[in-house]
């Protein structure tokens, strides 16, 4: 049975644990506030950015005039990039997007169709590596701070890689903010370009480009590869501080409960010791008093 001295030397360090749990939590919180920010200000520029590439994909025919949305007629090389957290200590995150992309390289490959990982986080490039998966490229640090030029060219390398045949479709999967609570892993088919659909006309308007659809298409198909890389690193940078304020949250409510059951514990014992050592003083005084 513990002593008292080392049930109050696990108190303290349960102590100790909790207020850095705590404080991770803060930081968290703070880094969630910025970067969520950032990527509501983005995600009305991707939208709009999303809408106009539909309306212009909508006045052209799909004559495998854009190299960037012409399928191939047969699928057997793909390029996956997935993106995790480079540290530790937010909850699932990073394992359920580890799994969806398990899930998604076992699935091609029982197609017969080979894949290479673009592992772009620390986590998912740890554990791959280690099941000696083919890793084509590792990047680290991304979604610490997410920017354009970072989305500029990793896009342009999956461009690349496309149009040379070296990757029949590119996927992304990263994880999509929907809560607080809730952030799922998605799988986002990045090339060829499958734009939404919009009609030319729209509330009974037409629209003119100038100029042309083609001209314009072809100069903003690889934006909008770049806008979607850059989309898909903010969603995962929310999320991660997301899991990663939860987890801390979670980590620092057990902390108290743990606390308080060690207090409980503590106490009955040193009542334990206290009424002992009555009894060996009664026991005493009455072997005194014989």
């Amino acid at each position: 049975m513990a002593t008292l001295r080392d049930i109050k030397r696990k108190i303290d360090a349960v102590k100790k644990t909790s207020q850095i749990t705590k404080a991770m939590n803060m930081v968290a919180a703070a880094k969630l506030r910025g970067a969520q920010e950032n990527m509501e200000r983005f995600q009305v520029y991707a939208e709009k950015f999303r809408e106009v590439i539909g309306r212009l994909a909508a006045g052209v025919e799909q004559d495998g005039t854009f190299e960037l949305m012409t399928p191939r007629e047969e699928v057997k090389k793909i390029e996956l990039v997935l993106l995790t957290a480079d540290r530790g200590l937010c909850g699932s995150f990073n394992n359920n997007l580890i799994i969806t992309a398990e899930r998604f390289i076992e699935q091609k490959r029982s197609e017969g169709v080979e894949v290479s990982l673009t592992a772009a986080g620390r986590k998912g490039r740890d554990y791959f590596k280690r099941r000696r998966y083919a890793v084509r490229q590792e990047l680290t640090g991304l979604l610490n701070k997410p920017n354009y030029d970072d989305a500029f060219q990793l896009g342009r390398q999956l461009i690349e890689l496309f149009l040379d045949g070296d990757a029949d479709e590119v996927y992304v999967i990263y994880s999509h903010f929907r809560s607080m609570i809730r952030q799922e892993p998605t799988v986002l088919r990045l090339l060829p370009i499958v734009p939404e659909g919009q009609d030319e006309l729209e509330g009974g308007r037409e629209y003119i480009f100038e100029p042309s659809h083609q001209e314009l298409l072809n100069d903003l198909l690889p934006n909008y590869v770049y806008n979607q890389m850059l989309d898909c690193f903010y969603l995962t940078a929310v999320s991660e501080h997301a899991a990663r304020m939860t987890a801390m949250e979670n980590a620092t409510n057990n902390c108290k409960d743990l606390v308080r059951d060690l207090t409980l514990t503590y106490n009955k014992a040193r009542q334990a010791a206290i009424t002992k050592e009555l009894m060996d003083i009664v026991g005493g005084a009455e072997a005194l008093k014989k």
